[in-house]
């Protein structure tokens, strides 16, 4: 891949970065006023109905997190690809991997001939 193209995709994953970590801290902050609701529900335990829903907000949210600090590990990893040079290459087949690939799922490691080799598990 050339230089060019390479620092192509260093700017776009660098901008989803930011936009993702501007999203986790919002769930951060939606945690923090989870929290804070708990600690008056002790205080007001006539609430009782809202707590159900507060627990499952909380548990969203954590959801929401852990895919948000995932996404952010898989972009700093395509980000260190980038610099050692191996960005853009299949882990499984070691062929360069589609550009059009790159550009929808810019921190895969998988091209598009390996990745629908890959088994199917039913969904239950």
């Amino acid at each position: 891949m050339s230089p060019e193209k390479l620092q192509e995709f260093k700017e776009l994953l660098l901008k989803k970065r930011k936009e993702t970590i501007q999203e986790r801290d919002r769930y951060k902050e939606l945690l923090q006023t989870l929290n804070d609701e708990e600690e008056d529900f002790a205080k007001n335990a006539y609430k009782f109905t809202e707590f159900g829903t507060d627990t499952m907000n909380r548990e969203q949210t954590f959801m929401f997190l852990a895919r948000y600090e995932k996404y952010l590990q898989q972009i700093d990893d395509a980000l260190e690809r980038i610099e050692n040079g191996t960005y853009g290459i299949c882990r499984v087949c070691g062929k360069e991997i589609d550009e059009a690939r790159l550009r929808a799922v810019p921190t895969t490691t998988i091209c598009v001939s390996c990745k629908q080799k890959e088994p199917h598990y039913a969904h239950y």
